[in-house]
């Protein structure tokens, strides 16, 4: 085996942020597993071609716990103070099988086809009836974030107009800040939930079945009151962890794929003369844009070989999905929108054990609200060169801070 190279791009500085598919494509071909710093200088290897990880997304040597980790990636978890230290993402087997198969219990086909997916669009129609007079929105404020952020809230059951509180929380946990400002965000939102808990847990009917409690908060409470073993730390975490994943990647997925298509207005016609073809859209505009940059890490249990490099026990691996989505030994023409591609076995939503369980919920949130949009403002255009949209970046996450877009609404929605 082959020692890591370290990577010849620094993958948290301002070239990258500008274009980090040009620095991922230089990765692929001179470097597919190298050695990186992130933003605490903690040293990590990256993975960067699509084959190598799917193959460390399903190999079970790489943990997702950080107590498999060296002392110094253990304060990546922010240990035992940190209340996302235990969720679903930072769990293995068999805690991670109980805390799947609890969570799983709110995402069934018969929630999110049969209850969440009109609510769904009849919040998507309520955002754009408020700007439906208007001539030019930020699309993330009059969409992209609010859709999301309403449908989580109201599926965990929580206030919806808390929701600029929950986005403040969430960006800083999710920011590249001092580690002090987001673990006090951190423990902000798991205090907030602490206090939900403790109020709901005095209503709850642990008698009705899963599909019959009214939120999700309440599934979680009831399951770990009948003795399934979610404890304290687990419930808040995995709260805290459907909070702010199930909204913040969403956000960016329908940000970022209406830019990508306002780049490609071929695929834009396409899309507007055809709107069967919007879920395999979604699918390319998961792969094209990735909302997650990364996958959050794993560790070495024992000495490994990815790629033909040796990962040394308790080393800190971390997958580049945008880099494996754009894989030219993978993807025909990959830097290229095309709603049409067939084979697009992308890893937007990763691969294995941990594969998103809100999956199927985001990309429910995504066909009607790009589908909607289009049928409501079949004009929309972006109302400002691409380059200068303004851009969030974050150690994980990548998308516009606003969309400057304007409207020309065709008639009145029928």
């Amino acid at each position: 085996m082959d020692e890591a190279p370290t990577a010849a791009v620094d993958i948290m500085g301002g070239d990258f942020n500008t274009d980090p598919y040009r620095a991922y494509a230089r990765l692929r071909q001179e470097a597919p597993v190298c050695r990186v710093r992130d933003f605490m200088g903690i040293e990590s290897w990256l993975i960067g071609r699509y084959e190598e990880a799917r193959e460390a997304f399903a190999d079970k040597r790489l943990a997702k716990d950080a107590l498999n980790g060296s002392d110094g990636y253990r304060l990546l978890a922010g240990g035992a103070d940190n209340p996302l230290s235990r969720n679903l993402l930072s769990t293995d087997p068999p805690d991670h099988t109980r805390l799947r198969g609890l969570i799983s219990r709110a995402f069934t086909p018969r929630r999110i086809e049969e209850r969440l997916r009109p609510r769904v669009q009849e919040i998507t129609d309520e955002l754009l009836d408020r700007v439906a007079s208007e001539t030019e929105v930020d699309l993330v404020e009059a969409l992209a974030f609010p859709l999301p952020v309403t449908v989580i809230c109201e599926l965990l059951g929580v206030p919806v107009a808390e929701r600029e509180q929950f986005r403040s929380w969430s960006q800083t946990i999710n920011s590249t800040g001092p580690e002090d400002v987001r673990l006090a965000a951190s423990l902000a939102l798991a205090g907030y939930f602490s206090d939900l808990v403790g109020e709901r847990r005095t209503t709850v009917r642990a008698d009705l079945p899963e599909d019959e409690q009214p939120d999700l908060v309440s599934v979680l409470i009831a399951a770990r009151d009948q003795g399934d073993a979610l404890n304290d730390v687990e419930l808040i975490g995995t709260l805290m962890l459907l909070l702010i994943a199930g909204h913040e990647t969403t956000v960016h997925l329908i940000a970022n794929g209406m830019l990508a298509l306002f780049q490609h207005p071929d695929q834009l016609r396409l899309l507007r003369e055809r709107p069967e073809l919007w879920p395999a859209a979604v699918e390319e505009l998961l792969r094209y844009t990735n909302p997650a940059q990364r996958a959050t890490f794993r560790y070495a249990t024992e000495d490994v070989e990815i790629g033909g490099v040796a990962v040394p026990r308790g080393g800190l691996v971390s997958v580049a999905i945008a880099s494996c989505n754009r894989d030219e030994e993978r993807f025909t023409d990959p830097d290229r929108v095309d709603v049409l591609r067939e084979d697009n076995h992308h890893l937007a939503f990763g691969h294995g054990i941990h594969f998103c369980l809100g999956a199927p919920l985001a990309r429910q949130e995504g066909r009607i609200a790009f589908a909607t949009l289009l049928r409501r403002f079949p004009d929309i255009a972006l109302a400002v060169p691409p380059e200068q949209v303004p851009w969030r970046h974050s150690g994980l996450l990548n998308g516009p801070a606003s969309l400057p877009v304007r409207l020309r609404r065709e008639g009145p929605r029928p």
